[in-house]
């Protein structure tokens, strides 16, 4: 819990700094994007918003499994992301999930995408996708390209409906969804598996029996004649 907790605690400071710098420039609210590329009244920009991040969190959550099932590169990826989740258990992966999504979307897509202009929706996805370079190896690369299409997808949600609702669930529910796919899901193949004849375990060889005479023998050998 003390490993958990203390990312938790980053993750509120993260929220709460961004929330402060949003005030401090008179940026508004960060959980509302200030021109929307839609025509929503308030209640509709956040239901349609919920509705899109629900729909891309499944469809994220799908397509996850179905690439570690079947491509090498994202296999290796789950791989090397496994270790994230040791020392997590479910009350910690639903509090990091949470935590961690509030603290990101205020920080890219609710401060940085309308600070950064008209090219505020792939910059910050850019950005976003960057921050995710915590492994080592190809996967780097590969987790900051994924998190970059991710990022940008939930800023042009954030764009298209105003209300960050939206990115908010599907950020925390494929966070907390795919945490716990890391921690169930091992990749490496299980040895010895198949037993019988199909197993890697190999039967010892039996030695052969000494017979009489043989100097190995602990039986005297005959007299000669």
């Amino acid at each position: 819990m003390f490993r958990w907790g203390r990312a938790s605690v980053a993750y509120a400071l993260v929220a709460l700094g961004a929330l402060a710098v949003g005030h401090g420039f008179d940026r508004g609210s960060l959980f509302q994007y200030r021109e929307p590329w839609l025509p929503l009244s308030g209640v509709e920009a956040h239901a349609f918003s919920s509705l899109l991040g629900a729909a891309f969190a499944g469809a994220v959550v799908v397509g996850t499994r179905a690439l570690v099932e079947s491509t090498s590169w994202a296999k290796a990826l789950h791989r090397d992301l496994r270790p994230m989740t040791e020392g997590l258990d479910a009350a910690g992966i639903a509090v990091i999930a949470a935590l961690s999504s509030l603290a990101e979307e205020l920080v890219f897509r609710g401060l940085l995408m309308p600070w950064l202009g008209t090219w505020g929706v792939w910059l910050q996805a850019v950005l976003f996708g960057l921050a995710h370079a915590q492994l080592s190896g190809p996967s780097r690369w590969v987790w900051v390209a994924w998190a970059s299409v991710v990022g940008l997808v939930l800023g042009a949600m954030f764009g298209l409906t105003g209300s960050l609702l939206g990115p908010l669930l599907a950020h925390a529910l494929v966070n907390g969804l795919n945490l716990l796919y890391l921690q169930s899901h091992d990749t490496a193949p299980p040895r010895n598996s198949l037993g019988g004849l199909l197993s890697d375990r190999r039967s010892p060889v039996p030695e052969p029996r000494p017979g009489v005479g043989d100097r190995r023998s602990p039986l005297p050998a005959g007299r000669r004649a």
